[in-house]
């Protein structure tokens, strides 16, 4: 029996669930992280009781047990900003005994002179700043991102693609080369999607710059009536230009990585989407642009093969991270 041809031209639609991450429920409907907090604090009551069982009487101890397994709950099975109550108390700890003030720098930081003032008032005295530890440790050759015991990850430069412009059958096939794509993943990806303003101020300049060096008056007034177009649709407009990066991360070697990146760029190819592997320049300039947006994106022709350090050389050392 044939396909019926009718039927590619329905778009495909799949039932995708709210929360793809939710843990799995063990026992009672509880997760396995919920079952060790309340595990753990009813060890620990029993063997409170066990101690005090002959000094204790049991209503008194049961009420002062009361507030205690009510807290436990509380924690274990407890939601704050979408993660567990115990995970962002956590968080919240960490946050709290880590280092707010981070520079980028390689030594460690040591004490201020004595000649440099480090308190706001008496008996108030300001933190040193910490290094700034970033998982990434450099770049290859090849400009696959080092990230130590981690492994390496491969940065692909992709373009978008008008999927709504398309007719049900042609998105269909968007959607099947896409699929292909993931399926063919064995490793961890990232897809990061940024907007960055455009200024078209720099692109006016040039033109009128060179307008009268052109060898006709009237490219010369064309020249000039452009630039004067895009001053007037940068002062009425905020354009925007989107980057598409896409991050395929191996353990294995750092070969993996690179057959990982361009496997990423043939598949997306079948997609209709134009996607290149970045070299170390352009994996650098990346890098810098997502960690410090207002920074130049791409850096000048003939740079050496760069590192961490130089990437990160535009952050400000006074910027909280």
């Amino acid at each position: 029996m044939s396909p019926n041809p009718n039927s590619y031209d329905e778009p495909y639609r799949a039932r995708i669930p709210a929360d793809v991450e939710r843990p799995d429920r063990i026992a009672f409907g509880l997760t396995g992280r919920q079952l060790v907090i309340l595990t753990v604090t009813g060890l620990v009551l029993y063997a409170a009781w066990t101690a005090l069982v002959t000094v204790v009487p049991p209503l008194v101890f049961a009420v002062c047990c009361v507030p205690i397994v009510g807290m436990a709950f509380f924690v274990a099975v407890g939601r704050r900003d979408g993660i567990g109550l115990d995970g962002w108390l956590l968080a919240g700890l960490r946050h709290r005994r880590a280092a707010h003030r981070l520079v980028p720098v390689d030594d460690p930081i040591g004490a201020a002179p004595a000649w440099v003032s480090t308190t706001q008032g008496p008996g108030d005295r300001l933190p040193l700043p910490a290094p700034l530890r970033l998982p990434a440790r450099g770049f290859t050759a090849e400009g696959l991102v080092d990230l130590g015991s981690d492994g390496t990850t491969g940065l692909v430069a992709a373009s978008t693609v008008a999927f709504g412009l398309r007719t049900p059958a042609e998105q269909n096939g968007l959607v099947a080369g896409f699929a292909r794509w993931l399926h063919s993943l064995d490793g961890p990806a990232q897809i990061l999607v940024r907007a960055q303003r455009v200024d078209l101020a720099h692109v006016g300049d040039r033109i009128l710059a060179h307008a009268p060096s052109l060898p006709h008056p009237a490219l010369e007034h064309a020249a000039m009536s452009h630039a004067s177009f895009l001053e007037e649709v940068a002062a009425r407009r905020e354009l925007l230009h989107r980057h598409v990066t896409v991050a395929v991360r191996s353990t294995r070697s750092p070969g993996h990585a690179s057959h990982q990146a361009a496997e990423t760029v043939r598949a997306l190819s079948g997609c209709e989407v134009a996607a290149s592997v970045l070299d170390p320049v352009d994996a650098a300039a990346t890098l810098a642009g997502a960690l410090n947006p207002s920074a130049v994106s791409s850096p000048p022709p003939g740079r050496p093969v760069p590192t961490i350090a130089t990437a990160t050389a535009d952050l400000d050392g006074d910027e909280e991270l």
